[in-house]
């Protein structure tokens, strides 16, 4: 009975061990999150930093030297074209406009004495022709005069918005001095200035129908404006230019927008984001970073009904703002792919796949920000 104990012991004993060394040689099947492929209708919107200016920022500048005498309008405050803004003192050009009256009329007088003794032949006509010579420089000097005075009071030159007013009154200009008076912007309509790389550039315009690049421009869809504080501006705005070619430096393309102000809420020198909308329908949409190049080829991981990883290459265009592809060849509906290990895991490898849902990766509004 001994001998058969110790047998059954021995047996069990290795059968055990025999369990543990299958467990220890199985190797571990590692978790990684995936996505079953949907067709959706979505739109995406690619994000750009802007700075925003008025149709004009015009500066205020001194044509002529002198005190600032008056200051008639403030900080912020709407104007009117030809509206009084400035006023410089003028008492020293009232004087030499007296003065130089006082010539224009003597020189007249002159002219008016020689007239008729030229007529009656008792003096030549050099003597006239020098009289007259003398009255056009007397008012020549005298209008100058005249001008520098009107200089003196300076009107806006279009409708807009005062700016800041940094000389104050008493303070001293000239046309040579550094700082303006003061800035007028016109903001009755606000542009939107940003740039988008080469790449993005030919994404957006290769995606919107027209046989011109301006005909692309104005099927452009609308655009938003993200305000500072994280607001969207109520009016939507449209894309109207693009610079003829990158910047040599950043290898960039700077785009203009305009957006309607008529309640003046934008003001120039302000910032905010530009959002271009990419309607897409019916479409496969991935991650950009769930994919990998491999030999000039874009590679999706798929896990398989066995739920090993299979390299599945891909036939993709990228939507504006550099986050997302849309499959045109390659994926179906409900296959699942790998969100994370992308680059990692090998093809063949078992996994555990962990489904994400798929409007949690991919939403109707989910921005791509640049």
């Amino acid at each position: 009975m001994k001998k058969l104990s110790l047998t059954l012991i021995s047996a069990i004993l290795l059968v055990a061990c025999g369990k543990k060394e299958e467990q220890a040689a199985a190797p571990t099947v590692i978790p990684y999150k995936v996505i079953q492929i949907q067709k959706s209708n979505t739109t995406l919107l690619a994000e750009y930093p802007a700075t925003l200016e008025g149709i004009t920022d015009i500066d205020i500048r001194a044509k002529v030297d002198g005190y600032i005498e008056k200051i008639y309008v403030q900080e912020g405050q709407e104007v009117k074209k030809g509206q009084l803004l400035f006023k410089l003192e003028t008492q020293t050009a009232n004087q030499e406009a007296a003065a130089a009256k006082a010539k224009v009329t003597a020189a007249q007088v002159e002219v008016n004495r020689l007239k008729p003794l030229v007529e009656r032949n008792i003096i030549s006509d050099v003597q006239l022709e020098t009289a007259k010579a003398n009255l056009a420089s007397a008012k020549s000097t005298y209008q100058s005069i005249l001008e520098r005075i009107n200089y003196a009071t300076i009107k806006s030159p279009v409708n807009g918005i005062v700016g800041t007013l940094p000389l104050r009154l008493g303070s001293y200009v000239s046309s040579q001095t550094a700082e303006p008076l003061t800035r007028i912007s016109d903001v009755s309509t606000i542009y939107a200035y940003f740039s988008m790389n080469e790449k993005q550039q030919l994404d957006i315009t290769m995606q919107t129908p027209g046989k011109t690049f301006q005909e692309k421009i104005t099927k452009m869809p609308a655009v938003n404006l993200i305000l500072s504080n994280g607001m969207q501006y109520d009016l939507k705005g449209k894309i109207e230019t693009f610079s003829g070619q990158a910047n040599t430096q950043t290898g960039s393309f700077n785009v203009r927008a305009s957006f309607p102000n008529a309640n003046k809420v934008l003001r120039s020198g302000g910032s905010g984001s530009i959002q271009i909308p990419t309607n897409l329908k019916d479409v496969i949409l991935i991650p950009q970073n769930a994919t990998l190049e491999m030999q000039d080829k874009r590679i999706v991981l798929v896990a398989d009904k066995d739920n090993k990883v299979k390299f599945v290459p891909v036939e993709v265009r990228a939507v504006p703002g550099g986050q997302y592809f849309v499959v045109d060849k390659g994926l179906n509906s409900n296959d699942k792919i790998l969100i994370e290990g992308v680059g990692i895991v090998a093809e063949g490898t078992a996994i555990k796949p962990e489904l994400v849902d798929y409007a949690t990766i991919i939403t109707a509004d989910k921005k791509a920000i640049n």
